[in-house]
């Protein structure tokens, strides 16, 4: 299976049931996951720590792809789990989300530019 033939529900049910088999879901509140969801990203961030520009950690990603794929599959775990917790459809949320984005970052204001939207 791959990104074009599983759904994120199925992604989220693999995730519940791994948890449920080691009866975990007692800790999966909203705070413990939101609090894992962060220790997740900042493993991810510590194989960058202190590079110094896109190239070099580019460099990181080739050298250590299965690493890097583990810690952004933790993330993505995590956040499949708090979003399970919570009764979020992660398809509906991401869609509104982007749409926000769109209008706070029109094409015309921020192509090219990493400036927050109030800065545009």
């Amino acid at each position: 299976m791959n990104d074009t033939t599983i759904t994120i529900q199925e992604l989220k049910d693999a995730a519940t049931a791994f948890v449920n088999e080691r009866d975990w879901q007692q800790f999966h509140g909203p705070k413990n996951l939101s609090t894992g969801i962060a220790i997740e990203a900042a493993e991810l961030m510590d194989l960058f720590a202190w590079v110094k520009d896109k190239e070099e950690a580019t460099a990181i990603v080739q050298a250590k792809r299965t690493h890097v794929a583990q810690e952004l599959a933790d993330i993505i775990i995590t956040a499949f789990l708090f979003a399970e917790e919570c009764n979020i459809d992660v398809s509906q949320a991401v869609k509104e989300k982007l749409a926000l984005n769109r209008a706070k970052y029109p094409i015309e204001k921020a192509k090219g530019k990493n400036l927050k939207y109030t800065d545009l």
